[in-house]
């Protein structure tokens, strides 16, 4: 259920994608205390982004769970700035992440919701 998409302009090296991907998910897990199971991770590069009027490295993040614990986004910003940007040489200043805690009746997998 929980959901992190990475874009950024910057391609992934010299950790390779896959294992980028794994770091975060298994990060997404812990700091969420979810089963990895449940966890996607999206990585997209898009050479075509600005931030600032400045085409320097950069990345957005979303971050979305049922249940996202609103009053720790805080926490959540820092360590998922802090990986990003050392495993893809961006400064935290060049990175912006949005949250959004999903409703369990407008979140499908399995052929169903977790309504419930």
């Amino acid at each position: 259920m929980p959901f992190l998409s990475v874009t950024t302009n910057v391609k992934p090296g010299p950790l390779p994608a896959d294992e980028l991907l794994g770091q975060l998910s298994a990060a997404v897990a812990g700091l969420l205390g979810k089963p990895e199971t449940y966890v996607m991770v999206s990585l997209q590069h898009n050479p075509q982004m600005l931030f600032g009027g400045s085409s320097e490295p950069l990345a957005y993040l979303e971050l979305k769970s049922i249940g996202l614990p609103g009053d720790d986004t805080t926490h959540l910003s820092a360590a998922l700035c802090e990986q990003v940007g050392k495993a893809l040489d961006i400064p935290a200043s060049r990175i912006y992440i949005e949250f959004a805690d999903a409703q369990r009746h407008l979140w499908g997998w399995d052929g169903r919701t977790f309504a419930r």
